[in-house]
């Protein structure tokens, strides 16, 4: 598995687990989804994602967005 996709299956499973969060205990929960929306946003213009830097960092194979 290659760092983009480490970093998208990532971000999807925060994004689910916010929602049944917010659905489920309380909406401020909605504010994580908010911020990992904003985290991707910036890393496609940026490039910089410290999640794809730590992967890498550790070994894992890159792929062609976290080169």
């Amino acid at each position: 598995m290659t760092i983009d996709r480490i970093v998208m299956a990532f971000a999807g499973t925060v994004v689910l687990v916010s929602v049944l969060l917010s659905v489920y205990v309380s909406p401020n929960w909605l504010w994580l989804t908010a911020f990992v929306g904003a985290n991707l946003l910036q890393a496609s213009f940026t490039g910089f994602c410290p999640l794809a830097m730590a992967l890498k960092k550790i070994g894992v194979q890159p792929g062609k967005a976290f080169a």
